[in-house]
């Protein structure tokens, strides 16, 4: 069956180039080989993404039109920066607003993400990746995401130094092996569950 992605970039710039783009991008093209083609990069602060937790937050609010396409794929990139050594407020944002799927549930107690799968791209110039990505997947896991093993895949620079990912010269090894690795993960789970998702708990 062919699977769908779509990556939420967040970035804190609303427009210009970004690392955590880059970083989607190697995502992405790690995940061709799978047999997933990324539908979409929605870039939250180019939106009007308003503060809360559900899933309309009134007048204006761009979150609603975003969900819709983020539940209508098989797999979420949810790409953040680091920042003071933690995942960026736009990520934060993002996943506050998913809060709402806790009283979303169907009548199996399913929330609106179940068997849908999730992984991270992260990039910083400094420490930090593996604390957003416990952040992220724990947040995730409580609004109902599926985690795959290998589930983050990552770049963080020299400490104190000013080259971004976005400007090597070539992407390293490393970055690329942990990015098959990850897509190749994401895709096999993404498949079983769209073949036979968690039946959920019946009263």
């Amino acid at each position: 069956m062919p699977l769908t992605a779509i990556a939420l970039n967040c970035t804190l710039k609303a427009k210009g180039d970004s690392s955590t783009d880059a970083m989607i991008e190697v995502l992405a093209d790690a995940f061709v080989k799978y047999g997933v083609s990324l539908t979409e990069t929605i870039r939250i602060a180019a939106h009007d993404v308003k503060t809360g937790v559900t899933s309309d937050e009134g007048d204006g609010d761009a979150w609603p039109a975003i969900r819709e396409k983020v539940l209508a794929a098989d797999i979420l990139i949810l790409g953040t920066p680091i920042w003071m050594g933690q995942m960026g407020s736009v990520a934060k944002r993002v996943l506050e607003r998913m809060d709402a799927f806790l009283d979303e549930t169907d009548d199996q107690g399913r929330m609106p993400s179940s068997g849908k799968v999730a992984v991270a791209a992260i990039v910083g110039n400094e420490d930090g990746a593996h604390i957003s990505g416990a952040q992220m997947f724990q947040s995730l896991i409580d609004t109902g995401w599926t985690i795959p093993a290998g589930a983050a895949c990552y770049w963080v620079g020299e400490a104190m130094g000013d080259v971004d990912f976005k400007d090597l010269k070539k992407t390293p090894d490393k970055v690329l092996e942990t990015a098959a690795m990850t897509a190749s993960n994401a895709a096999h789970l993404a498949g079983l569950l769209k073949g036979k998702t968690y039946p959920g708990v019946a009263d």
